[in-house]
């Protein structure tokens, strides 16, 4: 079979027609042009000619015989250029019969009239003109008919230029008519096509007519047009697969969003375990579920909350032994386990199986090597478990555990905060209250041995020391519910000591003021409820000792935290007293201050007063301090031991 040709093919063909065509013309063009460009220098030089003649004439008149050979030769010269031609100028005679026959006749015309001229004869004037004026004629018949020549070679130039033109408009539009049926025609189907198929018509094909390159285009395109059509309902498929995956992912993950919830606010472990067990029975699809609480030493499981269970399991399974049952695994063989419940199967309790229950899934809540409880999960059908609902109801499971672990951590916290406030309280009483108490006690022994003796003016003397120990007693009673009733709630401990002093003032009408110095970042909430406890320390002993009537009360915020307490009182030798039994309140005040690795410094001289520095480090080291255990408790517990209504504004 022969070939068609192909596109290419015939593109390349009207292409290389149309180059010789174009080649042809314009070399045909060139070529007249070339001998027009002759012709008219052939035309210039024959009329030097006549103007060779006439210098000719006139050199013969007025001349000597040397000139008119020289002008001689320079005529037989010009003539012979016109015979040869010169292409380099270019310059040619468009030679034809009647040209030649010109030319030959002025050849022979100067011929003659050179032999005459060259003679030593006198020149005859009259006879010179005639003979000049026949040369002229002979040169101006030989310029017409090389402009005849001329006239001919232009017109067919016209006319050549003319077929140019119309074989120009009639290539034009077969060019124009075979681009439309070979590659704009097709084009546009080939666009119309892609439109339709952008459109979402994935069912698009074209008609293959050829078997050129527009043909194997279009089989191209029908073979896209099938692999995307495939491929969209392929995409389509894997696309509900996927949506319906992540809607299972995002169920998944809401389910463990709630877990976290769940665990960030139950307050208890009832309601922890309470709202777990119906969300992961909700999420199983199982139709009973509970949760069971395991003792450290993992010997027994407590019920701790169930959804769906009926009565009777619930009553009868409340507490089981470990590994007396399909429930309740031991530590080393805990793990997640589907096991179905069959009549064949032994169980220690048959509460699951007269339930009507066929499967159970066990799923142990460990934390840390440490098994704290278990979940089951009932079915009344059998049961298959995937590798994703298995991680799921895994993963919920340790939330479950973390929130266990965390409650328990909580309770450790308080316990060690109600400790801790116990010490608090058992120092504070010791290093007050308990030395009044045991003065009054040996003032008591005093006064009972006065009176048994009948010695009046010891009994009025032990009197009085009773007197002003039970107003000290009272003071230190009334001090203390004050010193745990302050709290910062501002960024700034300014607020706290402008209280501080103004209950201080009020208590004892002697003069503070309060200076703030520099700027500086804020403390932390727990430091600052040490330094102005130490600050009422320093305080109390200025109320106590000092016999002040003012005190300064100077902070400085930059370039570190330094707070300095200054009276007016007597003041002592500090480096004659022993640093312990300075006063009462000083233990307490170190015992704070090497909490937030605070130093404290005393600065006192007997008639100058005493001034107490306390100097915080530049980085606060971070302390556990048992602020919130200095709160309500303390208060009621000071407001008991002293007999006063515990009210927020006594002071």
């Amino acid at each position: 079979m022969r070939s068609r040709p192909t596109l290419s093919t015939k593109l390349l063909a009207m292409g290389a027609g149309f180059l010789l065509v174009a080649l042809a013309s314009i070399g045909l063009t060139l070529w007249v042009t070339w001998k027009l460009e002759g012709g008219a220098a052939a035309v210039n030089e024959a009329g030097r000619l006549r103007m060779n003649m006439l210098r000719m004439v006139l050199v013969l008149q007025t001349e000597p015989p040397e000139a008119v050979q020289e002008r001689a030769r320079q005529f037989d010269a010009s003539l012979e250029l016109l015979r040869t031609g010169d292409p380099s100028r270019p310059l040619f005679v468009p030679w034809s019969d009647e040209t030649r026959t010109r030319f030959d006749g002025i050849r022979t015309r100067w011929a003659e009239a050179r032999t005459g001229w060259v003679s030593a004869l006198p020149p005859d004037r009259a006879r010179n003109l005639a003979e000049a004026d026949a040369f002229v004629q002979q040169v101006d018949g030989f310029v017409d008919a090389i402009e005849i020549q001329i006239a001919g070679w232009t017109a067919a130039l016209h006319l050549f230029q003319l077929f140019m033109m119309a074989l120009a408009i009639v290539a034009a539009v077969t060019f124009m008519a075979v681009s439309y049926l070979l590659v704009i025609n097709p084009v546009a189907r080939l666009q119309q096509a892609q439109a339709r198929l952008r459109q979402g018509e994935l069912g698009t094909r074209l008609p293959v007519d050829t078997d050129d390159e527009f043909g194997q285009l279009s089989a191209g395109f029908n073979l896209m047009a099938h692999a995307l059509q495939a491929s969209h309902d392929e995409l389509e498929h894997k696309v509900r697969e996927k949506t319906a995956s992540i809607a299972v992912q995002n169920q998944r993950l809401a389910a463990l969003y709630e877990v976290s919830a769940l665990a960030s606010t139950a307050s208890s472990l009832e309601l922890l375990a309470q709202g777990f067990v119906q969300q992961i029975r909700r999420v199983a699809g199982a139709d009973a579920a509970a949760v069971r609480w395991s003792n450290e030493a993992n010997e027994r499981y407590v019920l701790l909350a169930g959804d769906g269970l009926p009565v009777a399991m619930a009553e009868g399974e409340h507490c089981l032994h470990t590994g007396s049952c399909l429930c309740g695994q031991p530590q080393e063989q805990a793990r997640t386990r589907v096991i179905p419940i069959t009549p064949s199967t032994e169980v220690a309790l048959p509460h699951c199986r007269d339930a009507g229950f066929e499967t159970m899934v066990t799923i142990p809540v460990k934390m840390q090597m440490r098994m704290l409880g278990e979940v089951n999960l009932f079915f009344r059908s059998p049961v298959e478990m995937t590798d994703e609902l298995r991680d799921l109801l895994e993963a919920m499971t340790r939330h479950l555990a973390s929130a266990m672990e965390g409650l328990r951590a909580t309770a450790l916290e308080r316990e060690a905060a109600v400790a801790e406030e116990r010490g608090l309280l058992a120092r504070e009483l010791h290093d007050s209250i308990a030395q009044s108490l045991a003065f009054l006690k040996i003032q008591t022994q005093l006064l009972r041995d006065a009176v048994a003796r009948g010695d009046d003016a010891k009994r009025d003397r032990s009197i009085g020391e009773l007197d002003v120990g039970v107003r000290e007693c009272y003071s230190d009673v009334r001090e203390l519910l004050v010193h745990f009733r302050t709290r910062t709630s501002e960024e700034d401990i300014e607020s706290a000591l402008r209280a501080t002093l103004s209950k201080f003032e009020h208590q004892t009408g002697m003069v503070t003021t309060l200076g703030m110095v520099g700027h500086g970042l804020p403390l932390a909430q727990d430091v600052q409820i040490q330094v102005l406890h130490m600050v009422q320390e320093a305080l109390s002993n200025v109320r106590k000792h000092s016999g002040a009537t003012r005190v300064d009360v100077l902070v400085h915020r930059h370039p570190r935290w330094r707070f300095e307490v200054q009276d007016n009182g007597t003041g002592f030798d500090v480096t004659a007293v022993p640093p312990d039994s300075l006063h009462v309140g000083m233990g307490i005040m170190r015992e704070r201050a090497q909490r937030i690795g605070a130093v404290v410094q005393v600065e006192s001289a007997p008639g100058q007063g005493t001034r107490v520095c306390i100097e915080l480090p530049s980085v606060v080291p971070a302390q556990t301090v048992a602020v919130a255990s200095e709160g309500p408790f303390a208060q009621a517990a000071y407001a008991a031991q002293a007999d006063i209504p515990h009210t927020a504004n006594t002071p």
